[in-house]
């Protein structure tokens, strides 16, 4: 029997001591790749550590603007993204588009918004079936910008990106994550994914959670979801371990940051996310409130 074998027969019985989960065992969905599904989020997590936009910018770079106004103008793209019902992994990869370019260049005040439409056509482009066309992001800011103004600025940030538009976002991670997350829980999976969408979209909006790693928000997404759904059980397990490759106490700081941010639902004038998930159709996740978190969780 070759090295690549036993190594293989080892890895199984690891998964039984532990008592870890196989999210990919006897799955006949040739689109999961589960083959070398692990072997693609494990080079994922390596690329989010070079591609991550800058979680200072505000502070170091960007006079004109402010975290405000970022906010404010990822929250309208939210409502755009509504309107003409893009998917998420668009709304995921304008939000970096955004940080991105505003890690490295100056921009003023008068051009953010633009800056926001033109990250969302380059988004749609590459991951929509259809995009919506360059003329209907000019109509949507009351054609405030000219299509001539899109494309060019459309040029400063692919040229910006080295035109690499495949990056790791919190969606990447959050998909891998909540497979693991419900094999083993035992509240409706479909509550909890739409849970833990809303609780990953809701940073968005706040830079102060840019200091954290994609796979983290994902991680800490799914931890404060299952918590929120179900209190009898330790939110995080050795199939989570596993698979995000962080323990209980990795996440705590962003768990923590996360659960005042799910709570303030009051304090926050940006309400586009809440209003989204406020919905039937996903089941009126936003009204929900996490218990107080005890230390116990995370040790």
């Amino acid at each position: 029997r070759s090295p690549k074998d036993c190594s293989l027969i080892l890895f199984t019985w690891d998964y039984a001591g532990l008592n870890i989960i196989d999210i990919d065992k006897d799955n006949g969905n040739p689109q999961m790749c589960v083959s070398y599904a692990a072997e693609i989020y494990t080079n994922l997590m390596a690329a989010e550590l070079i591609r991550r936009p800058k979680s200072n910018y505000m502070e170091t770079l960007q006079r004109d603007i402010t975290k405000g106004m970022r906010g404010i103008l990822i929250d309208w793209l939210v409502e755009v993204s509504e309107e003409y019902k893009l998917v998420p992994d668009t709304l995921y990869l304008t939000v970096y588009l955004i940080d991105q370019f505003l890690s490295w260049k100056y921009i003023e005040r008068q051009k953010l918004q633009l800056l926001g439409i033109t990250s969302m056509l380059i988004a749609s482009k590459y991951e929509e079936i259809c995009a919506p066309r360059v003329e209907e992001f000019c109509f949507i800011t009351d054609n405030t910008y000219t299509k001539d103004q899109v494309l060019k600025m459309e040029c400063q940030v692919l040229n910006g990106l080295g035109y690499n538009l495949s990056v790791p976002t919190t969606k990447t991670f959050l998909r891998r994550f909540l497979r693991a997350a419900q094999a083993s829980h035992k509240a409706p999976s479909v509550t909890l994914g739409y849970l833990a969408n809303y609780l990953a979209e809701l940073t968005l909006t706040n830079y102060n959670f840019l200091r954290f790693l994609p796979s983290v928000v994902a991680a800490s997404a799914v931890f404060l979801a299952r918590w929120t759904l179900d209190q009898s059980d330790l939110p995080w397990n050795c199939t989570l371990e596993h698979y995000t490759s962080y323990k209980s106490s990795d996440i705590q700081i962003c768990v923590c940051a996360l659960w005042e941010l799910q709570g303030n639902t009051s304090r926050c004038p940006l309400n586009a996310i809440r209003e989204k998930y406020q919905h039937k159709k996903f089941e009126c996740v936003a009204n929900m409130l996490s218990p107080e978190l005890a230390q116990s969780l995370f040790s």
